[in-house]
């Protein structure tokens, strides 16, 4: 399992539901990336969509606590064991956690890699994401160049968890 994100500098991801940004480019990296791959997010995060409409052309898969939520087009699970059971029978390679923040924070220890696009600004905001600069329990395996869109500069960048890794060398052996 994977996460993909965007975060200001100081790892802030969402104000009162909503993105941060506007980045056609990290729009069109997050579309390229989890095109024809299952999608995990919260509830809010699904009704922030257009229409409150999963994504097209993707597996969504839901996880909440509400017991009477039901989605049109989702796999709705609401508990950690559940989404466990679920994504068992799915490629690991080709889910990812889209969030929002309870979601992220809760699923990232899970995850083998993270993709988070940094903006280099500070913004006001309600929802943080872990921060993986300060965890040594994940590396920085890539950074992009520095791109600018809408007055804004960020840079494309891979985490890898040190403990999946781990796990990938004794399942190789």
């Amino acid at each position: 399992m994977k996460l993909i994100v965007v975060v200001a500098k100081n790892w802030a991801i969402g104000f009162k539901g909503g993105l941060l940004f506007k980045l056609p480019g990290d729009m069109e990296f997050f579309k390229n990336t989890t095109m024809d791959k299952v999608v995990v997010m919260g509830r809010n995060t699904l009704l922030s969509f257009p229409d409150g409409k999963p994504l097209k052309d993707r597996t969504n898969i839901v996880l909440t606590t509400n017991r009477d939520f039901v989605a049109e087009g989702c796999i709705v699970c609401h508990s950690l064991d559940e989404l466990f059971e679920e994504l068992s029978k799915l490629n690991d390679d080709d889910v990812y956690v889209i969030g929002g923040g309870n979601i992220y924070n809760k699923l990232y220890p899970y995850c083998s890699e993270a993709y988070i696009t940094k903006v280099d600004a500070v913004v006001s905001a309600d929802a943080f994401l872990h921060n993986f600069d300060e965890d040594n329990g994940w590396y920085l395996s890539y950074a992009s160049e520095i791109h600018e869109e809408n007055g804004l500069k960020f840079t494309f960048n891979t985490y890898k968890n040190k403990m999946a890794e781990t796990y990938e060398q004794k399942d190789s052996k």
